[in-house]
């Protein structure tokens, strides 16, 4: 008999109790930023962002639970609080004296908007970089935008339902990106990968999230990001308080480009 969903989110709870997210690197002076990279992804994708920033800032990158030097306990369910509740424990660590400003990029941007809508006195400033903002198809009127949802929701699901396929092509996209650490699935990081695609990105209520968000905030998308949803970004781009950033000719990765206009964002 299957256990309820509570009982699989509350084992999960327990096993992560104590588990430490690795605090990659921790460097310059200033208002603190922390950095939270995507999904199959390390703190790595932060190479073009970070000489800059740290040169006014206190920059600290994190890996997130299941990726990069962080460890991956096999009870996760790699759900947002799964991720967020690491995240706090993380940052607790840091003892940091004063609010800080949180950058997510991709996956790493949903969770940013779910510890920015918890803990809002913690926070200075929310920047998020190629979030993949998604609602149910049903909730959208466009014909057309309810397809390209829909049309994401299937995609995610059939990559991570056929792990052959997914690995070999992810193994050569790796390969053509301009920063390269930005996708990295491997036999090693596979089931935090799709546990991630289906509790995290296919199941999110991100909008939600970003209502309850009182810190100032800044959306950044390249308008070529094959991820990025037209219509949903629309939504974000009319919600009160929020300045969002198309970087023209851009994709979904940190390229130099998005770097620079995230550093500038930071100053």
């Amino acid at each position: 008999m299957t256990q309820p969903t509570f009982f699989h989110q509350l084992r999960s709870t327990i096993a992560l109790h104590g588990v430490k997210l690795q605090v990659v690197s921790d460097t310059g002076r200033g208002t603190p930023i922390i950095f939270l990279h995507g999904i199959a992804a390390s703190s790595a994708i932060w190479k073009h962002v970070l000489p800059a920033a740290a040169a006014h800032n206190r920059c600290i990158t994190i890996d997130l639970l299941g990726f990069g030097a962080s460890p991956a306990p096999t009870l996760a369910s790699y759900t947002i609080d799964d991720q967020v509740n690491a995240l706090v424990r993380a940052i607790k660590r840091l003892e940091l004296k004063q609010p800080f400003t949180l950058v997510g990029h991709s996956m790493g941007s949903l969770i940013a908007a779910r510890y920015a809508a918890r803990y809002p006195k913690n926070l200075k400033k929310l920047v998020m970089v190629a979030p993949p903002i998604y609602v149910q198809p049903t909730e959208l009127s466009n014909i057309f935008e309810r397809a390209q949802m829909d049309f994401y929701l299937k995609a995610y699901k059939y990559i991570r339902e056929n792990k052959n396929f997914t690995l070999h092509n992810a193994s050569i996209i790796q390969k053509l990106l301009p920063v390269s650490e930005s996708l990295a699935i491997t036999e090693k990081n596979w089931t935090p990968f799709v546990k991630s695609l289906e509790q995290l990105i296919e199941s999110q209520t991100t909008l939600n999230d970003i209502a309850s968000v009182t810190a100032p905030m800044e959306v950044f998308y390249g308008t070529l990001d094959p991820l990025n949803h037209t219509g949903v970004m629309k939504i974000v781009d009319r919600m009160k308080g929020i300045e969002v950033h198309a970087v023209e000719g851009e994709g979904h990765v940190v390229s130099k480009k998005v770097a620079a206009a995230v550093v500038k964002a930071l100053k």
